[in-house]
């Protein structure tokens, strides 16, 4: 193997000459220069790609470095970086992250064996952007930790708090149980029905919509218990209608709340032709 492969970040169409244009000073994975490749001078479908180095690349050392959370992070802003440059001018279908080739030719034969489907891949996603849409579960005022049950009073002769209603630690800790799983269960119905809100507005708005996994921890963004966590294919043109009324779709729902991103170049729905070549890395969503 050489000591340079290619690294490919998306297939998009290079009309008028505007993607090459968005590419001017910027730098793909390791800092490299990105270019354009093509089937030939006068075709516009196209594929980003930078020079990267072999041994970072190997299927072996792929592996390890997919285990260095720095390195990840590194190479997923560049891939992003250089997807969102072009998504400013044109349509894109992102390629998976560490997509890699022996060589620029090697990109040329995929585009040309592949040709017809990017080609119906981009006309579909013309004019259209993604948005993701999160729906949390919230704790509410009332959900306190049945820890925190205090019982106040004096205790009497039969052994009962000095209030009649005043409980004894076990089942006021019952209570506080009782309270807080009731609780939940409402926010949880809650967040079915604005679910069920939000996907009704996608269906009559939106080109395509991707579910993808809850986020947990540090991914969840946020306070609160990530429950849906979608994609949606929308128009330029109804955008921001779109985002409008899913934001409603919270209202007068407790303990829920829904977030919209974007705009995003199309990930989810992109959906390209196989563009895994043998002689190089796997993809590392595997």
């Amino acid at each position: 193997m050489s000591e340079a492969v290619t690294y490919a970040y998306a297939v998009l169409r290079d009309e008028e000459g505007l993607a090459t244009m968005a590419l001017r000073g910027v730098e793909g994975v390791t800092g490299a220069p990105v270019h354009l490749v093509s089937t030939s001078p006068a075709s516009e479908l196209a594929a980003a790609v930078s020079a990267v180095p072999a041994a970072d690349f190997q299927e072996s050392a792929l592996r390890r470095h997919l285990e260095d959370l720095d390195w990840l992070e590194d190479v997923a802003r560049a891939h992003h970086s250089v997807i969102e440059a072009l998504a400013a001018h044109t349509t894109v279908l992102p390629l998976r992250l560490a997509t890699v080739y022996l060589d620029d030719e090697r990109v040329r034969t995929m585009l040309r064996e592949d040709a017809e489907g990017f080609a119906h891949a981009l006309r579909r996603l013309a004019g259209h952007l993604e948005w993701g849409v999160k729906i949390y579960v919230e704790p509410r005022p009332d959900e306190r930790q049945p820890d925190d049950t205090r019982v106040t009073g004096t205790a009497g002769p039969a052994g009962a708090a000095g209030s009649p209603d005043a409980l004894g630690p076990g089942r006021a800790y019952l209570r506080a149980r009782r309270v807080q799983r009731h609780s939940r269960d409402e926010s949880y119905e809650a967040a079915r029905q604005a679910a069920e809100r939000v996907e009704a507005i996608g269906r009559a708005m939106a080109a395509g919509h991707a579910t993808h996994r809850v986020q947990q921890g540090a991914l969840a963004g946020g306070p609160g218990e990530n429950v849906v966590n979608d994609a949606y294919l929308l128009a330029q043109e109804t955008a921001e209608e779109f985002r409008t009324r899913v934001l409603d779709a919270a209202q007068g729902l407790s303990g829920v709340r829904i977030d919209v991103t974007g705009p995003w170049a199309p990930y989810s729905f992109a959906a390209p032709p196989d563009t895994a070549d043998p002689a190089t890395a796997p993809d590392p969503a595997r």
